[in-house]
């Protein structure tokens, strides 16, 4: 059951629509989804309403370079969860239309073999040039999903490279996911991408250098120390659904690692700090704007360019009470 975009949230309060996505009614978590993407004082309604709910449903991340296949590994990573039963959330980040702002929502027609189960839910939430691949409102988008009953949440993300590393803030399991030829291993490593993973993917595994990747990857894996968990590399071809089985088990056998080890709470934990860091740094973005109108930053950067004050210098004068002690 996918929630069409862009729907105008009217009707019942936020109570009301907290009450009826708990029982699972797709409208009402589609509704609270837009809630949370627009923000506000409805938004923030949603987040205290589900203050209390959140930490049941395992949250996995995929991540890796565009081209490798995410869309096609969430949509079979679906279906093997929901033919066990799973209650199954998606959140496909997309990248903004720079004519809307709005997702792109390629990831839905994608997974469009989805679209009528109702043991899922899936959501296009577009970036809106928020850095790191992943949409602002997902951390709240998330504890709907959650509050709905989905058992598990995927989050696939742009693709954007280095700035993908993000996804770990929100993810309980990072999934990340390469593809032979899509470049040297060793470089994908230097970008900082593989460093954040907790199991390794070679998709489009029956073509030529799938070896080749299995094996630089496991090289890689043993020159650092990754602590307890053993990270595996699997292969799989997501568009036949081989290997899908396997990602699942080590999906299973990572939250049950983290569990015991707390490594799923001090992510929590984490994932929470980020979050409230966001919330604080978007307020005093716009308590600058609101404090210094249209002019007051632009005239400021243009003395800046000018030379008469540094950076720093011109921050000193547009939040005095925020100056760096001497």
């Amino acid at each position: 059951m996918c929630e069409k975009g862009g729907e105008r949230v009217t009707g019942p309060d936020v109570a009301e629509l907290v009450a009826r996505a708990r029982a699972g009614e797709p409208l009402a978590v589609g509704r609270l989804l837009s809630l949370v993407e627009a923000g506000g004082a409805r938004g923030r309604q949603v987040a205290s309403a589900l203050a209390d709910d959140g930490g049941r449903a395992h949250v996995v991340g995929l991540t890796g370079p565009p081209g490798v296949g995410k869309s096609t590994t969430t949509s079979a990573l679906v279906a093997a969860l929901r033919a066990r039963g799973s209650r199954v959330g998606v959140l496909a980040v997309d990248p903004s239309s720079p004519f809307s702002g709005g997702a792109l929502l390629g990831d839905r027609v994608r997974m469009a073999e989805h679209a009528e189960d109702p043991g899922v839910f899936i959501r296009s939430m577009a970036t809106r040039g928020q850095l790191g691949g992943l949409a602002g409102a997902t951390p709240q988008a998330l504890r709907v999903l959650d509050a709905a009953g989905c058992d598990v949440v995927l989050i696939e993300t742009v693709g954007v490279g280095q700035s993908e590393v993000d996804v770990v803030a929100l993810a309980d399991t990072t999934v990340v996911l390469l593809a032979p030829g899509m470049g040297d291993g060793v470089q994908a490593a230097k970008a900082g991408v593989l460093e954040v993973a907790d199991v390794f993917v070679v998709n489009k595994a029956d073509r030529d250098g799938a070896t080749q990747a299995v094996r630089e990857l496991r090289h890689m894996i043993g020159l650092g120390e990754r602590g307890e968990w053993r990270v595996p590399v699997l292969r799989t071809v997501a568009s036949r659904g081989e290997g899908v089985a396997e990602l699942v088990a080590a999906l299973d056998a990572h939250r049950q690692w983290s569990d015991g080890s707390g490594e799923r709470e001090r992510r929590r934990v984490a994932r929470a700090e980020a979050e409230i860091e966001a919330v604080v740094v978007t307020r005093l973005r716009a308590r600058i704007r609101d404090a210094h109108g249209a002019a007051g930053l632009p005239d400021l950067a243009k003395r800046v360019v000018a030379g008469e004050l540094d950076p720093y210098a011109a921050a000193d004068e547009l939040q005095p009470g925020l100056a760096e002690p001497g």
